[in-house]
């Protein structure tokens, strides 16, 4: 008796799942479709993309993507820094030790989670502890162009809470550089 209750069970639930199936393709059959076709482009926009130029335009943070800060514009960035009560450090490199390379990279191999490379430069004095003046920056900075003109000089900003830096771009690079190329050259011409 065990035995016949099984497989009336199973003849009545095979017969549920086939009116299930029946039920679903009817539903699947009344929906729409879901794709739209793609909008035409017009090839004026294509024409108008730009073609990276790989030689001698080398950047480093998103800002030396734009043409080189004005004072007033460095000067705006640490307002922000200082309202947010960052500490303003100014750092330093030579022209050679400025990208990563085997000379200038430093590595904590099995000591940390991964790789910081290039991330230290030569520290200009101290980080500039209670500064609430961008004009004290602007100073600083242009103290540690005159000392060494043929430096890249960035400006980083810690958060001393959380011992991270923040932010980290470049207010001077050398005019001697030769790894850069102006904005208006940064696309290969004729692409």
């Amino acid at each position: 008796p065990t035995h016949f209750k099984m497989i009336a069970t199973r003849t009545a639930s095979s017969v549920s799942v086939k009116a299930q199936r029946q039920q679903a393709v009817r539903v699947q059959a009344s929906l729409k479709p879901s794709v739209r076709a793609a909008p035409v482009v017009s090839t004026a926009n294509a024409s108008s993309m730009m073609v990276w130029q790989p030689v001698n335009n080398k950047q480093f943070e998103t800002f030396s993507y734009l043409p080189p800060l004005t004072s007033q514009q460095i000067a705006k960035q640490v307002d922000y820094i200082v309202a947010n009560g960052w500490v303003p450090c100014l750092e330093f490199a030579a022209e050679q030790d400025a990208y990563v390379g085997d000379a200038s990279t430093i590595r904590f191999c099995g000591t940390a989670s991964g790789f910081y490379d290039n991330r230290y430069w030569t520290m200009w004095k101290l980080p500039m502890f209670g500064c609430n003046d961008a004009s004290q920056v602007l100073t600083e900075t242009a103290r540690c162009t005159k000392a060494f003109p043929t430096s890249y000089v960035r400006l980083v900003a810690f958060d001393n809470k959380r011992q991270v830096q923040i932010i980290s771009f470049l207010v001077q690079r050398p005019s001697t550089a030769t790894d850069y190329c102006d904005v208006s050259k940064r696309s290969v011409a004729g692409a």
